[in-house]
């Protein structure tokens, strides 16, 4: 295409002819050929309000100064130089002078390449975009009002939020039930729905689950069309689309954009970013606008653009599709120097010249603020149009509840707690007798139940609200789903079959198996608090989750608040004595209400089983007495009904605060920061190393009768009818070529590419199973050799970490996948040449970014994952959907990188959606297969049309060959009429190639079941070495770690504040009788580290594992190395937050200011943290489900914790022996002797027992009480080694499930 662009001489700019403005931009008339003459299915909207949207000189900059240690200085300096008038920020402009009309009725395109500025405006006009950084000039406005709220308006994202257990049409429906205005009947939006499906192609998938990237579903082009769906049912009188034909092949795109065009022609304002658009696409555009880095070079009528470009010099050439036409003159190459000095002429004349017209075609309008009375009115009639209340309370109950009882791991989860915890816990305090030890231990059973079982309930609530806040954050900011219906529904929706049932379970089986009384208005008394509790927790949470979104810093707000209600619950410490400065913090703790009400329920009344007859008027059983208890523990005697009460009230109050929490503190999305790199690593490296054909092995690959179905179980475990993927497919895909996989969605391309990477792991619940062959140069390789030589492109992005640069992920990908002979040099260089070569010299210093976090763009981030695996030099390379989400230039530079790839004799196979029309003589070899996976061609390119041809079927010279082929082998799902006749056209292709296979079919060779082929063992791609990859992971996790605050303050704070927490309780500790359940109580706080270290793992581990999984199977680098750089990030902040931890607990809390007893503190903090680390490596690398794992570890974790030593006294022969393997039986057994052999206790004359002696006057006497009467030393280096063992043993459970057990497991799949 360069060579049909040249810049047109400066005069010529004069004759051109001036643009029209709003009143020209009308609804072009649709006229196509062949198969596209009817305008699909006419959608049953009500009418909406027409709006004009109009935008003048709209400008947008984002200071891109770095932040971080490194650059305070540097600020600071900026400061000083801001002060005497000098600007210290570094701006970055996104937007320059953009001005557009966008009239009702008319399908507006945004169009230019990637980072041209696309997203970004529609961000800006949509109203999604703010930030401190970000600076606005120019306006927006519709209908000449500023606000956007006064305007019925959807955005459909480019990232997909779905709920993944959902089919397409409950997605669907449920949309309508929560979008469509209130007047429409139910039967009116089922209708909808029906017409939606079909107008979007979703027919055959209608009842298929959305799926995620561990249960497959739907295809992605399906998750596209679906996410468009639900924003069309809206019903908006403006709808903003994000690259919604991304994903979709090329007769799914026309057909999409087709139904976009006639929602505009009946009123609306559509407005969309569009990559690549087909030629008949172009004629559906009524306006456009085109960006060169943020730079408008046109914007108007659609059908006044060519003149204009051809009054410039700029003549389309016959048989180019002209958006590709134009975003080629718009864009600017730089691959090479030379390139891009060329293209900046020629963008920077496009650019002159457009600002010149622009002032002329755009009068700077009045935009009018709205009045209150005016905002009043529209938000009654925009109220009056959204769902109503109670509406939107029915259908979230109805979606939640169907969410939850098909998410059976999570529900499971909650059940199997419940049980497992009344079950374990019962055995532990397992019929409690009345002597001193059991009452003691009655007080521990008593604060299981108020407090530990809600913090279980907290913990998983916590990281469930942190996975489907996002959808609510969506949909809110959408304004169809309101605070106060959320909130409610997930109560409603779970009151049955979780709210209730689980502290019902765990209060029936607990109550029973401890021996409380046996009194039923004592037990409902029971099940009312442990209920309130229940509520209290999830309450708590959802407290916690409208703090912060994300799971480190939610849960260090939910530990911090969990441990100031166990310290101030009156259980560790005697409640009166708390100091006073928090003493106050009793009452507004709900625990405190809870466990006293327990004791009052338990204690208040009763008499137990004193030694010394006489009953509870005898002095000397004063301690068997419930009065006696309750003074003991700081509580009332008639105590039961205001806890409650209270109890009642905490519940509603936190709800309550956390919809205020969400009302006011609202989630958009921030841009990140430019990392500044004053380096140039790219001079002289401008071309990539190019090899001959003869200097590199080639691999030609061969499928034979290849096919794939899939065996599943249901929820219940039950299998159900296989599955057909792919149907026996016999094809070969060469070296030197491109080989092209095409077929609509669903048709299984990515299925046969995963499978063929062996990406495809077996479950319990879903099996994959493969039969035919795939020969690798006619032998059948083992396992190993395949994925040694295969490297694999996926679909989506999620395997780039967010905190990184461009150049950072390029640089640590070539320094742990290049070979070890390389240099780090040689490495940088060929980091460096990709990319030039991919084009991402301009965003190398940019973030990746997140969804919450503007990082570059989306086909930035598809070509930086391109770019990870082109520069490993693979043999063999399958690419999925390579050219989604680029933009049409884009798309040719990535396929002439892939092409020079494969003329030096690598062997590459693509699945590709929308190809350019240019691009089609390029294709080596074809695939083209049919939904359902069966293949309707798989030959030469070349030969592909004349086939075709000779069934009856040619393709018109002005058509492109591969949008023609997706025209033909897709069924029209849109029209029942067209349904039935494309369907049978589609079989018969089916059949006719079926046939023509059979003819040909030869003897196959014999088949040589080898694990390293001769021929093929030189070829195996050998992972980076220990000495390399380690230290490289090491400084990618801590550049990726320190990037992101959040982590970083949780991982930090979690101990320290911890740490300050106990002190502000505790200190000092006294050496009263009271002080003996302080001191036991300080102790046994330390357990609480145990589930620190699980919730730090919980907060970075599973993104971690995501990430390595992908590069394992990469074979980048081993599982010891990614380990041990785990371990390496995480130890020394461990061992920071202990030293810390142990200063503050030794000298402010009041244990024995020895060296020796700080040194202990700290080893004990460290180690028990270490624990809870391993476990949740251990549980989340056997568990995907993250939520199923919390709950598993913390039944473990509160188990250890309770059979320590000090709630309970008499734990069960059995799990004695198991305790055993609990580093926290041999924490407190170091702790206790060390901290409390040589104190001495007094106590008060009330407190003396008949023979007046104190109940316990030294620390060794609480030694023997509690069994802690143990060998100090011998217990810490127990602790050690429990300390390494699990870590070893996390270690080789990792190891094992990348290697022996998986492939075990799949054999027996």
């Amino acid at each position: 295409m360069e060579k049909d662009i040249e810049l047109g001489s400066a005069n010529q700019s004069s004759n051109v002819t001036p643009q029209p403005t709003m009143d020209a931009i009308q609804p072009t008339a649709f006229r196509m050929t062949l198969e596209h003459e009817d305008a699909g299915n006419d959608l049953s909207f009500r009418a909406v309000d027409p709006v004009d949207v109009r935008i003048r000189n709209l400008s947008v900059s984002v200071d891109i100064t770095s932040v971080g240690a490194a650059s305070l200085f540097a600020r600071f300096s900026r400061k000083r130089r801001k002060v005497g008038g000098e600007s210290g920020s570094q701006m970055k402009t996104i937007l320059n002078d953009v001005s557009a009309d966008m009239p009702t009725g008319a399908l507006t395109a945004i169009i230019g390449g990637s980072g041209s500025g696309k997203t970004s405006m529609l961000n800006i006009m949509s109203e999604r975009m703010h930030g401190s950084r970000l600076q606005l000039s120019g306006t927006t406005s519709y209908n000449g009002h500023a606000e956007l709220s006064n305007v019925r308006s959807a955005y459909v994202m480019q990232q997909d939020v779905l709920l993944p257990t959902l089919t397409v049409r409950e997605t669907l429906q449920y949309s309508a039930d929560l979008r469509l205005p209130p007047p429409t009947t139910q039967e009116e939006r089922r209708r909808v729905v029906d017409e939606v499906i079909m107008e979007l192609g979703l027919k055959e998938c209608a009842n298929t689950k959305i799926g995620n990237h561990a249960h497959k579903g739907c295809s992605g082009g399906e998750k596209r069309r679906t996410s468009i769906g639900v924003q069309l049912l809206a019903n908006p009188s403006v709808l903003f689309l994000d690259e919604p034909t991304t994903g979709l092949d090329a007769t799914s795109a026309f057909q999409l954009v087709r139904t976009l065009k006639n929602l505009a022609q009946k009123g609306r304002t559509v407005i969309t970013t569009i990559h690549q658009p087909r030629s008949e696409i172009w004629g559906l555009f009524d306006g456009l606008i085109l960006l060169t880095r943020g730079a408008p070079v046109y914007s108007g009528s659609a059908t006044a653009c060519l003149p204009y470009f051809e009054a410039l010099g700029y003549k389309l050439p016959a048989f180019v599709n002209p958006a590709e036409f134009l975003i080629d003159a718009a864009a600017v190459d730089t691959r090479s120097p030379q390139l891009e000095e060329q293209s900046l002429v020629r963008v920077n004349g496009l650019k002159d010249a457009w600002r010149a017209r622009s002032s002329e075609n755009f009068s700077n309008d009045i935009v009018r603020k709205v009045s209150a009375n005016a905002k009043r009115k529209s938000k009654k009639s925009l109220s009056a149009i959204a769902s109503a209340l109670t509406r939107q309370t029915r259908v979230l109950t109805a979606r939640t509840f169907k969410v939850t009882y098909r998410d059976p791991m999570g529900m499971a989860g909650s059940l199997i707690e419940a049980v497992s915890m009344g079950v374990l816990t019962g055995w532990i305090f397992f019929a409690l007798p009345g002597s001193l030890a059991g009452i003691r231990s009655r007080e521990g059973a008593l604060y299981v139940a108020s407090s530990l079982q809600g913090y279980l309930i907290l913990l998983f609530e916590t990281y469930r609200l942190t996975v489907d806040i996002e959808l609510f954050d969506r949909e809110r900011g959408e304004g169809v789903v309101g605070i106060i219906p959320f909130l409610i529904s997930r109560r409603l929706a779970r009151i049955f079959i979780e709210d209730v049932p689980v502290p019902l379970l765990f209060s029936i089986i607990f109550y029973f198996m401890v021996g409380f009384r046996a009194d039923a208005a004592q037990f409902f008394n029971f099940f009312a608090i442990i209920l309130l509790g229940q509520y209290i927790a999830i309450s708590f949470a959802t407290l916690c989750v409208a703090v912060s979104r994300n799971f480190p810093g939610a849960s260090l707000v939910a530990n911090m608040g969990y441990t100031l209600q166990s310290l101030a619950c009156g259980y560790f410490i005697q409640s009166n004595t708390i100091p006073v400065y928090v003493r106050w913090l009793k009452w507004a703790a709900y625990n405190f209400y809870a466990f006293s009400a327990l004791c009052t329920n338990e204690f208040v009344g009763h008499f137990y089983d004193c030694p010394v007859s006489g009953g509870s008027a005898n002095p000397a059983c004063k301690e068997y007495t419930g009065a006696y208890i309750m003074n003991q523990l700081g509580f009332p005697t008639n105590w039961t009904t205001w806890p409650v009460c209270v109890l009642l009230a905490f519940a509603v109050a936190l709800y309550i605060g956390a919809g205020v929490i969400f009302r006011f503190w609202k989630v958009g999305m921030s841009i990140s920061q430019v990392r500044v790199n004053d380096t140039d690593y790219s001079a002289g490296k401008e071309k990539m190393t190019t090899r001959s054909h003869h200097e590199i092995r080639t691999v030609d690959i061969g499928l034979e009768g290849y096919g794939l179905d899939i065996d599943k179980r249901n929820s219940l475990g039950r299998r159900i009818p296989t599955l057909s993927i792919l149907k026996p497919v016999t094809a070969t895909f060469e070296s030197g070529v491109l080989n092209i996989i095409m077929g609509p969605s669903g048709s299984g391309k990515t299925s046969l590419l995963n499978s063929m990477a062996r990406r495809l792991h077996s479950t319990f619940a879903t099996k994959y199973k493969f039969f035919g062959k795939m020969t690798i140069n006619g032998a059948v390789p083992s396992e190993s050799v395949i994925t040694s030589i295969c490297s694999y492109v996926s679909q989506d992005d999620d395997a780039l970490l967010p905190s990184l640069t461009v150049r950072e992920t390029l640089h640590f990908a070539a320094g742990l996948r290049l070979p070890s002979w390389m240099s780090s040099e040689e490495k940088i260089q060929r980091a460096e040449s990709v990319l030039l070569k991919l084009g991402l010299r301009d965003c190398a210093d940019n973030l990746v970014g997140s969804e919450l976090v503007k990082g570059i763009s989306g086909g930035e981030k598809r070509r930086v994952t391109i770019a990870v695996q082109v520069l490993t030099d693979p043999r063999v390379l399958l690419l999925d959907e390579p050219t989604s989400g680029l933009d049409a230039f884009t798309a040719s530079s990535i396929i002439d990188v892939l092409r020079g790839l494969a003329e030096e004799g690598r062997t590459l196979i693509m699945t590709i959606h929308q190809s350019r029309s240019d691009l089609f003589q390029h294709f080596g070899n074809v695939l083209l297969l049919a939904r359902g996976g069966s293949p309707v061609y798989a030959g030469k390119g070349s030969a592909m049309l004349s086939h075709f041809s000779s069934l009856g079927y040619s393709c018109p010279t002005t058509t492109n060959p591969a949008d023609f082929a997706l025209d033909l082998i897709t069924v029209d799902l849109q029209q029942d009429a067209k349904e039935a006749a494309s369907r049978e056209k589609v079989r018969g292709l089916v059949s006719s190639w079926d046939t023509e296979q059979a003819s040909h079919i030869t003897a196959p060779p014999e088949k040589s079941e080898i694990s390293t082929p001769a021929e093929l063992g030189g070829l195996m791609r050998h992972m980076a070495p220990f000495r390399i990859s380690y230290p490289l992971l090491v400084q990618r996790g801590i550049i990726n770690f320190r990037r992101q605050p959040n982590l970083l303050l949780a991982r930090i704070m979690q101990v320290f504040s911890f740490g300050i927490i106990l002190t502000l309780f505790f200190a000092p500790l006294k050496s009263d009788y009271y002080s003996v359940q302080n001191r036991l109580g300080f102790i046994q706080e330390f357990t609480a580290l145990y589930f620190v270290g699980m919730l730090q793992n919980v907060a970075i581990y599973p993104v971690e594992k995501a990430v390595f999984e992908r590069e394992y199977d990469d074979r980048a680098y081993s599982v010891e190395a990614f380990f041990l750089q785990y371990l390496t990030n995480e130890v020394p902040f461990e061992i920071i937050t202990a030293l810390l931890f142990a200063v503050l607990v030794v000298m402010a809390a009041g244990l024995p200011r020895t060296a020796t007893m700080l040194f202990v503190t700290a080893f004990n903090a460290f180690c028990i943290v270490s624990c809870g680390e391993s476990l949740g490596i251990v549980f989340n690398t056997i568990f995907n489900h993250t939520g199923f794992a919390v709950n598993v570890i913390s039944v473990i974790l509160s188990l250890a914790t309770l059979m320590a030593g000090v709630v309970s006294l008499q734990v069960p022969t059995f799990l004695s022996a198991f305790n055993h393997l609990s580093p926290l039986l041999w924490s407190l057994g170091n702790l206790a002797p060390y901290s409390l052999r040589d104190q001495k206790f007094t106590c008060t004359d009330y407190q003396r027992l008949a023979n007046g002696q104190c109940p316990i006057n030294t620390g060794q006497d609480v030694l023997i009480l509690y069994g802690l009467n143990k060998n100090a030393g011998l217990n810490l280096l127990a602790l050690g080694l429990c300390a390494i063992i699990y870590r070893g043993v996390a270690y080789l459970l990792l190891k094992a499930m990348k290697t022996h057990w998986r492939s075990l497991f799949e054999k027996d799949g």
